[in-house]
């Protein structure tokens, strides 16, 4: 069986809703509602002890991306996330989950919000299966720490691509 993510919230390549847009609280001129998507994902591989999903923006003008979720150390009989699970001020992620700092400074799901008038950026959720129980970081470790651990515990992974364009 393969390793697959799949989301209700939206198809791969398709474009993101605006509940999933970055809201305007964070400064960056969006409007959105900053709900993470829902996921689900199936055929985990033999030897799986945790999960972890994460949101990149490859195209982002920074030279290196952008972070916008990192959640480690979900459990193992986990194969969900809900709608909204990234949301710091009403959490609902599994017991035992950390979410870890993004780029926006803070842990938490931070949505797109990509320059006006950019071309669409792609927004990628990976879900990995991961070796290990826990891996060993903290609320305000950085997404490069975070993903240097991933690299060398990572058995598999599957991802989705939304995409979003903002309007000028």
């Amino acid at each position: 069986m393969t390793f697959k993510l799949t989301s209700q919230s939206f198809r791969d390549g398709d474009y993101l809703g605006d509940a999933h847009i970055l809201s305007k609280d964070f400064g960056f001129g969006c409007a959105g509602g900053n709900q993470s998507p829902q996921l689900t994902w199936s055929g985990a591989p033999a030897g799986t002890r945790s999960f972890a999903v994460t949101c990149y923006d490859p195209d982002a003008p920074t030279g290196s991306g952008f972070w916008h979720w990192l959640v480690v150390n979900i459990p193992a009989t986990t194969t969900e996330l809900a709608l909204d699970a990234g949301n710091q001020t009403a959490p609902k992620l599994p017991a035992g989950a950390l979410q870890t700092r993004t780029d926006f400074g803070k842990p938490g799901y931070g949505g797109p919000c990509p320059p006006p008038n950019a071309h669409p950026h792609r927004y990628i959720f990976t879900v990995f299966a991961v070796s290990q129980e826990t891996l060993p970081v903290a609320a305000d470790t950085s997404a490069a720490i975070v993903g240097f651990n991933l690299n060398f515990n990572t058995l598999a992974k599957a991802t989705l691509m939304g995409l979003f364009k903002r309007a000028g």
